[in-house]
């Protein structure tokens, strides 16, 4: 169903994860969807698999429509001129899913914060939470020529637990926090704006650390709750359609249990529970 037909959608770090899942899954849906990221068929950040044109060329092979945009989202000027892209091609924008994340350029050590780099704070709040920050700062005015719309933030959360990490924990909160104070600032407005926490997921980048693929995950045992990235984005393209969705306004939503509320599945079909840290 193209419950999102005539919607113009945004996906910030588009080339691969959660983004290019989410991506897919807006494309299905029928809205026209912009991809940003650094990786593109020129050039790929670190030599990561995927890229922003991968990812378009994904979206349309479902039948649907994306629009690809070289973004450093830590780049203001950048930042805006995305905006009036699609401002002056679309004339207005719908749905704003801030995915951009610098933090898996270090490695995520399960060390205390005293030995742990300060150059954390770097990736994943100047690439992670100011980047997201940015997006919302052009987006916003966009959306409010709508007085209707929807803001998600990728984010991580389990009952407020200690995520094991330092700077993730702090970094991923601050996210939470910013979902929460944005939504207020924007309920007069009719704008919804979510923070969507989906499990363990097999990424491009996970699947490479385990010298495994989408074909063969299952043979590794440590992979076995994994989900792909287009179960987050079930989760997101069925809050878009959520005529309702100001009522989950301002809050974390798992993915795990958006499932079992509008009733969806992965792509292999199973229904993968929400992650909880033990």
């Amino acid at each position: 169903m193209k419950d999102l037909q005539g919607k113009v959608a945004l996906v910030t770090g588009a080339s691969r994860g959660a983004g290019r899942g989410i991506a897919i899954e807006l494309g299905k849906s029928g809205a026209i969807v912009y991809v940003t990221g650094r990786s593109t068929s020129k050039s790929s950040t670190n030599d990561w698999p995927g890229t922003i044109d991968e990812t378009v060329s994904l979206i349309k092979e479902t039948g649907g429509k994306g629009i690809a945009i070289r973004c450093d989202h830590t780049n203001e000027s950048e930042v805006e001129a995305v905006m009036q892209k699609i401002e002056k091609e679309q004339g207005k924008i719908d749905i704003i899913v801030n995915n951009v994340w610098g933090g898996n350029e270090l490695p995520i050590e399960g060390k205390p914060f005293w030995e742990l780099s300060a150059k954390h704070w770097d990736t994943m709040f100047t690439s992670g939470v100011r980047a997201q920050l940015l997006t919302n700062h052009y987006a916003v005015p966009l959306l409010r020529k709508n007085k209707t719309g929807l803001i998600i933030h990728t984010t991580f959360w389990d009952e407020n637990k200690y995520i094991g990490h330092f700077y993730y924990d702090l970094a991923k909160n601050t996210i939470n926090r910013m979902t929460y104070t944005l939504a207020n600032e924007l309920k007069e407005d009719g704008i919804a704006v979510i923070a969507v926490s989906p499990g363990w997921m097999r990424t491009e980048l996970v699947l490479k650390e385990f010298s495994t693929d989408e074909n063969n995950w299952h043979k590794v045992n440590e992979l076995k709750q994994t989900e792909t990235p287009h179960y987050i984005g079930r989760a997101v393209t069925s809050l878009a359609a959520d005529k309702m969705v100001m009522k989950k306004s301002g809050s974390v939503q798992k993915v795990g249990e958006l499932a079992k509320e509008y009733k969806f599945t992965d792509i292999d079909g199973r229904y993968i529970p929400s992650f909880i840290i033990n």
